[in-house]
């Protein structure tokens, strides 16, 4: 009887140091979660539930838990690497199957999806055309490799100061060669439609009227319609045009593209002083953009960083948290499978029903704590070493039993 008791003890023991081995060997990996070896005290009871004897029949091991606390997290600077603050697991496609995990080391794969070392691909919620996410699917992350679209400048907002002291130019009618037949001057860079660049220069001549100016467009040196009357108040404040808007007729460049239509916004100038001032310019058109970078926020909103300054969201990472994260199957490679015993998976965004946020450029480490298991293994080797006493000790006593004549 005490052999087997024994044996059980020394089988727990050594459970317990695999379990403790495994933890210290995963120290480095990861998105590691520890394990803990539980265990139960066994009795041997009748068909009435009520125990049969006294004495117990040892001990068995209960359930391997794993342990789900946070791990460090730790800065790599690389954008792929994304480490999770709180609850959840990423989703992840294992050729259509869904896993789950907490290593967030992400590469690029030759087709541009983003991958884990095992090829599964990190699932996102996908955008949608209103600029938001559609959450009620999954989508695989990929990296854009085209360019970013250009668009054809239309709107340029102008935010200037005519001198209100100014007189007519000194030579007339107005040459845009001749500098004494206008007073002042601003450029901008627009867009076509296929991306290619123009010079736009406003030209600003002051009339014999008072407080009154004209304007005048041209673009790669062409004029743009006829000149426009801007005029000021005795405080300074535009009153014509009244919306403050100037439309000009359609350009057509010689890159091939559509006719450029450019509506200026003067609404903001103003007639002070005695010196010409521009405090901005703002256009909405833009070239085309090369992919330079990837940037994630808190909220798991991967967007697309280009060369023309555009950024483009590719889709929000989606996180799934469940019920009881320790019924989860243990797959390997740090991942983690759904079972009958965890629930289903609750999906959602990160910061979002209480998932927790991620961190780009940083990963979690594993939430081992070393000394805890350098002591824990001290512990189980004292209880196998007390184990294999107790079996010492009980076959000195069979010996001395049988010994008896």
């Amino acid at each position: 009887m005490s052999f087997r008791l024994a044996l059980s003890g020394l089988n727990a023991a050594s459970t317990d140091l695999a379990v403790t081995a495994n933890n210290i060997a995963n120290t480095g990996t990861v998105g590691f979660k520890g394990s803990r070896a539980e265990f139960a005290e066994v009795y041997s009871v009748s068909a009435q539930g009520v125990s049969t004897s006294a004495v117990g029949n040892g001990v068995r091991v209960a359930d391997v838990a794993q342990q789900f606390k946070q791990g460090n997290i730790d800065s790599t600077g690389n954008a792929l690497d994304l480490a999770m603050s709180g609850q959840g697991f990423f989703i992840l496609s294992d050729n259509g199957a869904q896993v789950f995990t907490r290593a967030g080391a992400f590469q690029v794969d030759r087709e541009g999806y983003v991958v884990n070392s095992s090829n599964q691909r990190l699932q996102t919620f996908p955008p949608t055309p209103g600029g938001g996410f559609n959450t009620g699917t999954l989508s695989d992350l990929r990296l854009v490799t085209s360019e970013s679209a250009p668009t054809a400048t239309s709107a340029v907002e102008l935010t200037l100061n005519l001198p209100a002291n100014a007189t007519a130019p000194i030579n007339s009618p107005f040459d845009v060669t001749d500098p004494d037949s206008f007073n002042h001057s601003t450029s901008m860079t627009i867009y076509d439609s296929l991306g290619a660049a123009h010079t736009a220069t406003v030209y600003y001549s002051k009339t014999a009227n008072v407080n009154e100016w004209e304007q005048r467009l041209y673009v790669d040196g062409t004029a743009v319609g006829a000149a426009q009357t801007l005029q000021y108040s005795n405080t300074g404040q535009l009153t014509t045009p009244a919306n403050g808007l100037v439309a000009y007729p359609a350009y057509t460049p010689a890159t091939g593209a559509a006719p450029i239509t450019l509506n200026l916004d003067l609404s903001d100038t103003t007639q002070y002083g005695s010196s010409f001032a521009v405090n901005a310019i703002v256009q909405d058109g833009y070239t085309t953009g090369r992919l330079i970078g990837i940037d994630t926020d808190a909220s798991g909103i991967v967007q697309a960083r280009f060369t023309n300054g555009r950024s483009e969201p590719l889709g929000q990472i989606a996180l799934a948290q469940f019920s009881n994260p320790n019924g989860l199957q243990q797959l390997g490679d740090t991942n983690w499978g759904e079972t009958f015993t965890s629930g289903q998976a609750l999906r959602g965004a990160a910061g979002n029903a209480g998932l927790g946020l991620i961190q780009s450029g940083a990963l979690e480490a594993s939430n081992v704590d070393i000394t805890e298991q350098l002591v824990n293994m001290i512990t189980s080797q004292r209880n196998f070493q007390a184990n294999a006493q107790m079996i010492s000790t009980s076959d000195q006593v069979t010996q001395t039993i049988i010994n008896i004549r």
